[in-house]
C-alpha cells in the first residue's frame, strides 16, 4: 500500500508540471494572429513564467520575424534525427524559447516506431521547463491547422470587425466545438475601433453560436488600430517591448493576466499527450 501510495504522490506531481499549451489561431490569415501570440508569451515572461513560444504556421511562419531573429533550426530537423529539442530553441528576449516550426512540421506525420517513440518521449522534458508554451498556429481550417488547433485543450482564437474574418472566425469555432467540445475556446478582437466595437464582434459571434449550435465562448480582450503596433510590426520588435505604454501593449498584458490566472479546467496535457494527438489528427 505505501509504495502504490508513493507512486499516485509521484504521478500527481508529474502532472501537475505538464505546461499549459494554448493554441493561438483564427479563420482567416491577416488578423494579427502571429503578433498576438509573439506579444502574450512576451507578456507572460514579464510574469516570471517560463514560457516557449512553438511556430507550427506552416504557410506563413513568421514569429521569427515579429521577434527580430533568425533561427537556425526548427522542428524538422528534430523529426528526422539530426537535432535533439534543445538544439533547436532559439533565446529570445526576456527569456522566451522560440522553437520553429517551419515546414518540417509535416514530417511528424511521416514519423512511425521507434522514431516516434523516441520523439515522443523526448517532449516530456519540456513539462519541467516550461509553464506555458504558445502555439503559433497557421489560419483556416485547413487538416494541417486543424490538427495543432484540435489536440490543444486550451485555444484564442482571434478575429476583426471584417465580415470575412467574423464568418471565418464563426466557421472556424464551429468546427472546434464540434471536433473537441472539451476545449477551453477563449476569443480576442484585434484592430478594433473602440472597445464597443470589439464587444459587438464578441456578441455578434456568440449570439450565432448560441442559435446554431447551443454554445458560446469567453471573450477576453481587445486590440485597437493603432499607430504603435504598426511601427512595431514594421520594425521587427514586439509593441510590447516597443511601446510598453500603447494600448496593444496594456491590452496584451491583461490578456496575458487572465490566462495566468486561470486554472485550466482539464488535466493538463503536457507536449507529449499534444504532439501524440496532432500525430493522431495527421495519420487519420
Amino acid at each position: 500500500m505505501r509504495d502504490q501510495a508513493e507512486g499516485l504522490r509521484r504521478l500527481a506531481r508529474k502532472q501537475d508540471r505538464a505546461s499549459r499549451i494554448i493554441a493561438v489561431t483564427s479563420g482567416k490569415g491577416g488578423v494579427g494572429k502571429t503578433n498576438i501570440a509573439v506579444n502574450l508569451a512576451l507578456a507572460l515572461c514579464q510574469m516570471n513564467h517560463r514560457v516557449a513560444l512553438v511556430d507550427v504556421d506552416l504557410g506563413l511562419a513568421n514569429a521569427d520575424i515579429v521577434l527580430g531573429i533568425t533561427p537556425h533550426f526548427n522542428l524538422g530537423h528534430v523529426f528526422r534525427g539530426e537535432k535533439i529539442l534543445k538544439d533547436v530553441m532559439t533565446e529570445g528576449p526576456l527569456g522566451l524559447k522560440i522553437i520553429s516550426g517551419g515546414s518540417g512540421v509535416t514530417d511528424l506525420a511521416n514519423l512511425t516506431g521507434w522514431r516516434l517513440e523516441v520523439f515522443i518521449r523526448s517532449l516530456e522534458e519540456l513539462n519541467t521547463e516550461f509553464d506555458f508554451i504558445i502555439l503559433d498556429t497557421g489560419a483556416g481550417i485547413h487538416r494541417s491547422v486543424l490538427s495543432f488547433v484540435l489536440a490543444a485543450t486550451e485555444i484564442l482564437v482571434v478575429t476583426t470587425p471584417e465580415p470575412t474574418a467574423i464568418t471565418d472566425g464563426y466557421g472556424l469555432l464551429k468546427v472546434i466545438h464540434k471536433e473537441s467540445p472539451e476545449a477551453k475556446v477563449r476569443l480576442v478582437v484585434n484592430m478594433a475601433k473602440n472597445p464597443s466595437e470589439a464587444e459587438l464582434v464578441a456578441n455578434k459571434l456568440n449570439s450565432v453560436l448560441r442559435e446554431y449550435v447551443n454554445w458560446e465562448v469567453d471573450y477576453i480582450g481587445h486590440l485597437l488600430r493603432e499607430q504603435q503596433l504598426t511601427k512595431a510590426v514594421s520594425e521587427q520588435k514586439p509593441v510590447l517591448l516597443a511601446f510598453p505604454s500603447a494600448h496593444s501593449s496594456r491590452s496584451l498584458t491583461e490578456i496575458a493576466r487572465v490566462l495566468a490566472g486561470e486554472k485550466n479546467h482539464t488535466a493538463p496535457q503536457g507536449m507529449k499527450g499534444f504532439f501524440s494527438k496532432v500525430h493522431h489528427f495527421l495519420t487519420r
